[in-house]
Parts: structure tokens; sequence; C-alpha cells
């Protein structure tokens, strides 16, 4: 998460976060390191249905026909997120951290990163262990999704 608040700041970037399972985990871990204020506008933890449909828009179609962890409600997350800060990147996390599932299987995660006027990825991850460890993996991974889309790793963009 340091290399991605350096390469955020060498860019001139702004992000945001929209969070659900990770409860704000995101935004607490960017903003232990010296210099993301100068990269980080805001983060949204909407966990329940209600905060993602009054706070990102989030269709109340998408949560009763798909469900809060799914591919289009951390798309319309994100999408929701972007329009309503103008951040330069926007973030939404999604899924089932367990222990117990109450939509879909553990460990099953949906990411979307707003960047550049597109939304370039709409992600899904497998995650193994306990409700922290999946929360902290799917930081993690992330983390390097971003920097990878940004151009912060393998000289890419």
């Amino acid at each position: 998460m340091e290399k991605l608040v350096d390469i955020l700041k060498e860019k001139g970037l702004k992000i945001s976060f929209a969070e659900s399972m990770t409860g704000g985990l995101l935004a607490a871990d960017l903003t232990s390191y010296p210099g993301a204020s100068n990269v980080f506008k805001e983060s949204f933890v909407t966990y329940s249905n209600e905060s993602k449909n009054i706070n990102l828009n989030v269709s109340l179609e998408t949560l009763d026909k798909k469900g809060a962890v799914s591919l289009e409600c951390a798309y319309e997350m994100a999408k929701g997120l972007r329009a309503k800060n103008m951040c330069d990147i926007a973030i939404s996390i999604t899924g089932e951290a367990g222990p117990v599932a109450s939509e879909k299987t553990v460990g099953l995660v949906y990411y979307s990163i707003y960047f550049d006027d597109k939304n370039y990825i709409v992600n899904c991850l497998h995650l193994d262990g306990d409700r922290n460890k999946i929360r902290k993996k799917a930081v993690e991974e992330i983390a390097k999704d971003i920097l990878f889309e940004i151009g912060g790793l393998n000289g890419k963009k």
C-alpha cells in the first residue's frame, strides 16, 4: 500500500473507496502511510444494502436480483462513488468474509476499479482463511491491481 501512495502522489491522482466487507480496512491501510492526505479523498463504508442504495445509488433491482455480493453491485458501487465525488480512481469492494455466508460462498469477493473515465475492472476473488485473513488478502489484492492499472507495476501504462 505504501508503493500505491507513492505512485498516486507521483501521478497527481486522488483515490476514493466504497467498502462493504472490508468495513473501512482499505482506507485504514492507505492512511497508515505518510503522504496519504495528498492522494486520499474519502471513503464510504456501505455495509447495508440500504446504505449502498442511498449513498452510492446501487439500484434496488440489482440488490434484489443479483445481491450485494455480485459483480453488478461492485460495478454500481464504483460508478456511484465516481459520480458522487469526482475522484480520479474509485474503488469498490463487496463480498463474503464469513465465518458464515449470508448470500454467497465465504471468501467470494467482487471489486471494481473505475479509472480514467472507464470501468477498468470488475474482478472476482476466491479467498481462503478466517474472516480477518480474507479481508486483509482482499485489500492486498486490490492494492496490487490498482498499481498495475495505473502503471505502478511492470512498467505498464
